[in-house]
């Protein structure tokens, strides 16, 4: 299903997969099957996405971003292609960023470029990935025992 009020120039869309209202798919770009694509997404050209792919509202998917089967990116997921980022830089080099299967990305991460995120490893909401994630690991981002304190009151 595309609703209607989205705009798909991609004709490589799996079967099954559900692109809501307000999303942008450019037409160079491959979303596999039996994906869900939440509202208000951009999803540019360089861009694959595999099978049983969750990506949740308010997320953009630049260009070298790979995403590999049974991955859930959670809403408003932040992902950066470029180091050096420069207003009018058309010789910007593309980093790219790589999504293994079945790991989950929580709520509000960034994810910076040229990283790895290995398979079935969860990203806890609110992180900024700098650097590659093995397989099987938790992220999570470690909060002081003055913070948890102030926090439980």
């Amino acid at each position: 299903m595309i609703h209607p009020l989205s705009d798909v120039q991609s004709s490589k869309i799996g079967a099954d997969t559900n692109i809501w209202q307000f999303c942008v798919v450019l037409p160079d770009a491959v979303i596999g099957k039996n994906c869900n694509i939440c509202s208000h997404c951009f999803i540019e050209n360089d861009v694959i996405i595999g099978d049983n792919v969750t990506i949740k509202c308010g997320v953009q998917i630049w260009d070298g971003i790979r995403i590999e089967d049974n991955v859930f990116i959670g809403p408003n997921v932040t992902f950066c292609n470029d180091k050096y980022p420069k207003s009018k830089n058309k010789n910007f080099k593309i980093e790219s960023v790589i999504i293994k299967r079945g790991a989950s990305i929580g709520a509000n991460s960034t994810i910076l470029p040229g990283v790895t995120i290995g398979e079935n490893s969860l990203i806890a909401a609110g992180s900024i990935v700098t650097k590659d994630v093995p397989p099987n690991t938790v992220y999570k981002i470690p909060i002081s025992p003055n913070i948890r304190k102030n926090c439980s009151k």
